[in-house]
């Protein structure tokens, strides 16, 4: 199988522990060097992985025993991040989104084509068992030609749970640049790229507080809308309903259903990596449980970088490839311009629909 591929962590923040846990487990990735503005959170990173170092940000990105480097620091940083590991000749592995905006999504994407060098980005929970059946399902037409779908996220705020929640609120976050990539991204996956999108916005409070951690009580300016909706058209015709808040207490919602000419079918939870998908097809009394058919079987975040690692040995495209990535962004940023002018707009890129899993996995 090949020496691991080496990771070198950019950011330590709350996200962290779970790559962290998911990587632990992997023996196709080795976790070398980490790199935080905080020396005590990089320390207790890197003392999770044997033989981890800590180091500052230019001698991560020179390290010879440095493969991949793993940007998990907030949005408004990922494309500066980015530019910085591929400039050193790294592959990067991103935390969505893939930067706070498509022109520095792109620079990425093009900066990474000149130097020869791998983008992939989050979600990988798109790998787990949840979103690999479904598209399982979808391909072996249980629902037959899939015409419509409807996705929903909505939660009364991250400020709730989050000690330092402010960048949600500020430009590269809101509720459709957190969330979005994640239903998004698995709509790519089981419907195809999307092709013209109409979107509206509001944003009913100006201020937020901190409802968790030594900042509890705390009040911040909110600087982004935080409730979307919209309809997004896909290549094939089909058409996504969607609506994506920070400014709903509870509702009674699905997170994404599919809707054909036999039948429907409801995906779990897409932040999550499985979960029961469900099917229901003309001529049935109740929905059905389909068992899990394909992806990575007791997944977690970070599980992207396997496939990169697998994809990188195998000579294949890696499956969170930075073209979806980038057209997911030009999804949400269309979604806004149209919130903006009141018409539909057209989404000016595409993007190759990843290869699917077709069987269930095990992590190694």
């Amino acid at each position: 199988m090949g020496e691991p591929l080496r990771v070198g962590i950019v950011g330590a923040g709350k996200i962290s522990g779970q790559y962290s846990a998911t990587l632990s487990g992997l023996s196709r990735v080795a976790v070398t060097a980490v790199a935080d503005l905080d020396p005590a959170r990089a320390r207790l990173l890197a003392g999770r992985h044997p033989g981890a170092r800590v180091v500052d940000l230019p001698d991560l990105y020179a390290a010879p025993d440095v493969d991949v480097v793993l940007n998990l620091t907030t949005p408004n940083q990922h494309a500066v991040v980015a530019l910085a590991a591929i400039a050193a000749g790294k592959h990067v592995y991103g935390e969505k989104p893939l930067a706070a905006t498509g022109a520095d999504g792109l620079a990425v994407i093009e900066a990474a084509g000149s130097a020869g060098v791998r983008v992939a980005c989050a979600p990988d929970t798109v790998l787990g068992t949840g979103v690999q059946t479904a598209r399982a399902a979808v391909e072996a037409g249980e629902i037959g030609v899939a015409h419509a779908a409807a996705a929903f996220m909505a939660v009364p705020g991250h400020e709730r749970w989050h000690p330092d929640p402010e960048f949600y609120y500020q430009r590269g976050g809101g509720p459709l640049l957190d969330m979005g990539p994640y239903y998004l991204t698995s709509l790519v996956h089981l419907l195809g790229p999307v092709r013209r999108v109409v979107g509206m916005s509001s944003r009913p409070r100006g201020r937020r507080t901190i409802g968790d951690g030594p900042r509890a009580g705390t009040t911040f300016p909110v600087d982004v809308d935080t409730h979307i909706t919209g309809v997004l058209e896909h290549e094939d015709g089909a058409l996504t309903t969607l609506m994506m808040s920070f400014d709903v207490w509870a509702a009674h919602l699905p997170r994404i259903e599919l809707y054909g000419s036999k039948g429907s079918l409801s995906v779990p939870d897409p932040n999550h990596f499985a979960g029961d998908v469900r099917l229901f097809t003309a001529g049935a009394e109740a929905w059905g449980v389909l068992p899990p058919r394909a992806g990575y079987a007791g997944a977690g975040r970070g599980v992207g970088l396997l496939d990169l690692a697998e994809a990188l040995t195998e000579d294949r495209p890696h499956r969170t490839g930075a073209d979806v990535a980038l057209h997911v962004l030009d999804v949400m940023e269309s979604m806004e311009a149209s919130a903006r002018c009141g018409a539909s707009v057209v989404v000016r890129t595409t993007c190759r629909r990843p290869d699917a899993i077709t069987s269930v996995l095990d992590l190694g």
